[in-house]
């Protein structure tokens, strides 16, 4: 079994390391988010997960500057919405990023969603993969898409290659996001990312608190003696993946990062998994190639 501490880190097929604990912000008003993100990086947190439409990009980095910690330490991930999934939009998104954010680099940018079409998905890619020739953003990758998605987007890999002249031309998928805990553990597209070296991000670890309560999570958080948060945030790092806990409440972001000083044993691991298939999220990884 893989022993983590809250420095563990994965390799991203793009050569950059990414902290396997991140801390979300989806919804966190923008007068919130510099001091719930200056929270978690002060309890030691080195990854952050925003997106454009999430409006708080900017306070996620001034969290990051007032913190004092190197620009270098703090991973900062963001995502194009599907509202600018054109080539032309993307470009532009990426320098209001930056600009938004007052930062020199994206860590990671994502697709937030697989929504517009077959072009629109290769336009959008081929401009982050230019963004990362440029030095813009460092990795990037896709969230919310499914295997059909990601079959096409090797596809269009192939074909940005033979466009743009060779291998490596047509971008490195690094990372994947979804929502993903026992109850959605989604393994066709895990095995799918896993097979390819492709990191899994696991939003909603905790289920937005709709499963506490449930006998097999209560039973394990007595008998760990962690509360039902942390069984599940754990449960999500000894499976592989990379969770993005977000809360604004002080305690819980700190409750949140002391998931290392436990482990669950693989029949406990086992114990919680479920068939279900109950997401609690929006869920586009099952819309159509068309959509």
């Amino acid at each position: 079994m893989a022993t983590y501490n809250i420095n563990s880190a994965f390799k991203m097929n793009s050569g950059y390391e990414i902290p396997r604990l991140g801390f979300g912000v989806y919804q966190t008003p923008p007068d919130e988010t510099k001091e719930a993100c200056l929270k978690a990086l002060n309890d030691g947190y080195r990854h952050i997960d925003s997106a454009i439409a999430y409006r708080n990009e900017a306070g996620c980095c001034d969290a990051i500057r007032a913190s004092k910690l190197p620009r270098s330490e703090v991973f900062f991930t963001t995502k194009i919405p599907p509202g600018l999934m054109t080539y032309e939009k993307t470009k532009k998104a990426v320098d209001w990023s930056l600009k938004t954010a007052s930062i020199d680099y994206i860590d990671l940018m994502l697709i937030h969603a697989p929504y517009g079409g077959s072009a629109a998905r290769k336009e959008t890619w081929k401009a982050l993969v230019e963004a990362v020739e440029e030095g813009k953003i460092r990795s990037i990758g896709i969230s919310n898409y499914g295997v059909h998605h990601l079959d096409e987007l090797e596809k269009h890999i192939a074909e940005l290659e033979a466009e743009r002249g060779g291998k490596g031309k047509g971008g490195i998928i690094s990372v994947g996001q979804w929502e993903i805990h026992p109850w959605c553990q989604r393994d066709d597209i895990v095995e799918w990312c896993q097979k390819r070296n492709i990191a899994v991000e696991a939003y909603s670890p905790v289920v937005r608190g709709e499963r506490f309560g449930e006998p097999t999570l209560t039973s394990l958080a007595k008998k760990y003696a962690k509360t039902e948060a942390q069984i599940l945030i754990r449960w999500s790092l000894q499976k592989g993946h990379l969770p993005l806990p977000k809360s604004v409440t002080p305690s819980r972001i700190t409750e949140n990062a002391t998931v290392y000083d436990f482990e669950i044993s693989d029949a406990d691991i086992a114990k919680l998994g479920h068939k279900e298939y109950t997401p609690v999220c929006w869920d586009p990884t099952v819309s159509g190639l068309d959509n």
